[in-house]
């Protein structure tokens, strides 16, 4: 047996787990082979063990976690999706979440606890020492997406007339600073950070050197309450790898650092296309009822819109009928602004989630899609035109088209811009709302233009 398992590969070339790794380790649950399930994933990294659980089915996944007892990774619990979370932690016994928050960062144990029931959360920390205990109630009383609930409460300050001798002394003597720190902040009396010091910095320095000699001053400071989206932007484009949070007394409580903007940069991402989409919060290991729910409202909507485009098209079935033409062409004209649509929402919705786009280059950005609507809409204009004369033989309704064409993919660059910049600016999500709002405009001035100019010019 140990020979096959080391002939199971457990990663494929582009880093995710074999689909053979994970059978085998279902496989063994299954049998009740805690000995397999153990080797199987002892050597697995936290965020590769958390992806082994996602990938389980709902009925094995408490039954790994008990599988492996003590030798279970608690850090892979912060690394599942939200669903997969509320799931364990509503199975899991509350003695078996308090042992995995006693050994995790504030900020990680947060994550964990945070959705459980109230009667729950207090037991949970009731087995918890109070100090930590104390620090996780004070970061939960901060709303959510906050800088006040993503920090970490563990960090290391000194005041800046201690010497390096000193402070090495503290670092190596004193057991309960974090188990991983980079800087060691600078504060006064009250407590208020002035600064801060790498400790790469101290290594380098004489014995006698003062705290506050070495000391460099913060860049960029964040208050508890700052949303989580404006704390990723700074981190981004400052290129910062921690920073110091304050509270209202501007006391140094937390510090924030790059692993956790890396996860809040990418659940950005996601929202944002998931969001165009037409999808809610959703994710892969969501159950049937919770992603038909979410894509059941804006599937409703976009019912709507396709009823108003039709209505448009009942107004011309007179025209229609004298020519079939017109019903076979007319997709194609709305399929075009559609996608032309579609094409420069999303450059747009990105560029304002990015912050690349603002009142002082909106008007240049909208002057660009004008002129690629008008001049991809010349180009698809001749080309349809043609094709439509050759196809049918006539050439007033390749003009017709052509017109059309041109039109629609004018309109097609304008809401593709204008409409996510307009509901940015009365604060509604452009990634949720542009994708309806777009594909009724096209649609309806694709169908109302190319079947009027038809009614007027060829009928």
């Amino acid at each position: 047996m140990a020979d096959d398992l080391q002939s199971i590969i457990t990663h494929d070339e582009d880093g995710g787990l074999t689909a053979d790794f994970v059978r085998a380790v279902s496989s063994a649950l299954s049998a009740e082979d805690q000995k397999t399930a153990r080797s199987l994933t002892k050597e697995l990294h936290a965020a590769d063990l958390a992806d082994l659980i996602e990938q389980l089915r709902r009925s094995e996944r408490v039954d790994l976690i008990d599988k492996l007892g003590r030798t279970f990774d608690v850090e892979s619990l912060p690394e599942l999706e939200e669903d997969v979370r509320d799931e364990l932690m509503e199975a899991l016994p509350n003695n078996v979440i308090a042992s995995a928050v006693r050994k995790l960062d504030t900020d990680d144990a947060v994550y964990l606890i945070e959705d459980l029931e109230e009667s729950d959360r207090e037991e949970i920390l009731k087995k918890v020492p109070r100090s930590e205990r104390d620090a996780l109630k004070r970061a939960l009383d901060y709303p959510e997406d906050t800088a006040g609930r993503l920090m970490q409460t563990e960090f290391v300050a000194i005041p800046g007339f201690w010497t390096v001798d000193k402070t090495v002394k503290f670092l190596r003597e004193n057991n309960d600073l974090p188990k991983n720190f980079y800087e060691i902040y600078i504060v006064d009396e009250a407590f208020h950070t002035t600064g801060w010091v790498p400790v790469s910095h101290i290594l380098r320095s004489a014995g006698n050197t003062t705290m506050k000699e070495m000391e460099i001053p913060h860049t960029t400071i964040f208050h508890v309450g700052d949303e989580e989206s404006d704390v990723a932007y700074k981190f981004e484009q400052y290129n910062l790898t921690s920073a110091a949070v304050i509270d209202n007394d501007n006391r140094l409580v937390g510090t924030l650092t790059i692993d956790d903007m890396v996860d809040v940069i990418q659940d950005e991402a996601e929202e944002d296309i998931l969001r165009l989409g037409g999808v809610g919060d959703e994710d892969i290991t969501s159950t049937i009822l919770t992603t038909t729910r979410s894509r059941f409202g804006w599937l409703l909507i976009n019912l709507v819109t396709a009823i108003f485009a039709s209505w448009v098209i009942s107004l011309f079935d007179a025209t229609i009928e004298q020519m079939v033409a017109l019903a076979v062409l007319m997709p194609i004209v709305a399929s075009m602004g559609g996608n032309a649509g579609t094409q420069t929402m999303t450059v747009a919705v990105r560029a304002i989630a990015t912050r690349d786009l603002s009142g002082a280059n909106s008007g240049r950005v909208i002057g660009r899609e004008t002129a690629v609507g008008v001049i991809n809409g010349m180009a698809f204009a001749t080309l349809l035109g043609l094709f439509s004369w050759w196809w049918f033989g006539s050439g007033q309704l390749g003009i017709v088209i052509a017109v059309a064409m041109i039109v629609n993919m004018l309109v097609a660059a304008l809401a593709g811009i204008l409409i996510p910049i307009g509901l940015d600016h009365y604060e509604i999500d452009p990634a949720t709302s542009s994708g309806v709002f777009v594909t009724t405009v096209t649609d309806v001035v694709g169908f109302f233009v190319f079947l009027g100019l038809a009614a007027w010019w060829l009928i």
